[in-house]
């Protein structure tokens, strides 16, 4: 308990999957907690579902005036700003030959511009306290091919990249910042979910996640989230600019001959 003790911390894409994960163990360990999403009924009832330590927010991750504004009035209000979790993001289809244009604009806005512009702003007032992390939400689509999901595997990748960008920046100026990325591969959550359908509409098979032996069964939101509270709080003072898979072991086992027991 208490890992996060004192802490202010920002979560985007908070009011469901990853995101919900991340502010409810936050909360519990100790963290004031401001949850920001378009989807406002959601990010609404869970804020008030977790109590006092934790607030609602709108923010459209795709515009810096709001990032800025948001960052400010969480430093007036709380005197400080300790954590961000650049977890909004969205997934369409769309392999390299037909992608659509919109759908491609919109992914790198909502995944890879929130995290340029969140950075942006959050580094000058965790510096004011002396530091603080930030924890960008990748995907293992970052390193692996996902043919069908190509405008979402650069995006991930581009997070991937900025992350370690950031971290190199913070150290060479003496910014207290630390930044780290998470690689997740199939986790339970509803975008997750929606893939089966996506996939249906374009009359492809969905895939499978089901028996314990399988090398692509899914995960549980809080496997992500232990992993993120480590990052966000002080006990992962050591680490930054580093790329943390959390894949129940599927990409060293895929291809090989070992089989789960």
């Amino acid at each position: 308990m208490d890992r996060l003790k004192g802490k202010v911390a920002i979560v985007t894409g908070a009011a469901k999957g990853l995101g919900a994960a991340d502010a409810r163990l936050f909360v519990a360990e100790g963290a004031t907690v401001i949850l920001t999403d378009v989807d406002d009924a959601a990010g609404s009832a869970l804020a008030a579902e977790l109590g006092a330590a934790a607030e609602y927010k709108r923010l459209d991750v795709t515009s810096e005036a709001e990032w800025e504004a948001l960052i400010a009035d969480i430093v007036a209000r709380h005197g400080r700003l300790d954590v961000l979790v650049n977890n909004a993001g969205i997934v369409e289809f769309g392999d390299p030959e037909t992608l659509t244009e919109p759908n491609y604009r919109k992914i790198m806005a909502v995944s890879l511009d929130g995290v340029v512009f969140g950075t942006k702003h959050a580094i000058p007032a965790m510096a004011a306290n002396g530091g603080g992390s930030i924890v960008n939400m990748a995907s293992i689509a970052a390193i692996q091919g996902e043919p069908t999901f190509a405008a979402y595997s650069a995006a991930k990748g581009a997070i991937d990249a900025y992350t370690r960008a950031t971290a190199a920046y913070s150290i060479k100026n003496g910014r207290g910042v630390r930044a780290n990325s998470v690689l997740p591969a199939g986790i339970d959550t509803p975008m997750v979910q929606s893939l089966g359908g996506k996939l249906a509409a374009l009359g492809a098979a969905a895939p499978v996640h089901d028996a314990a032996t399988a090398t692509n069964r899914l995960g549980e939101p809080v496997d992500v989230a232990n992993l993120v509270l480590f990052l966000a709080s002080d006990e992962s003072r050591f680490i930054t600019g580093q790329s943390h898979v959390i894949d129940d072991g599927a990409s060293v086992i895929a291809g090989s001959t070992v089989s789960r027991s």
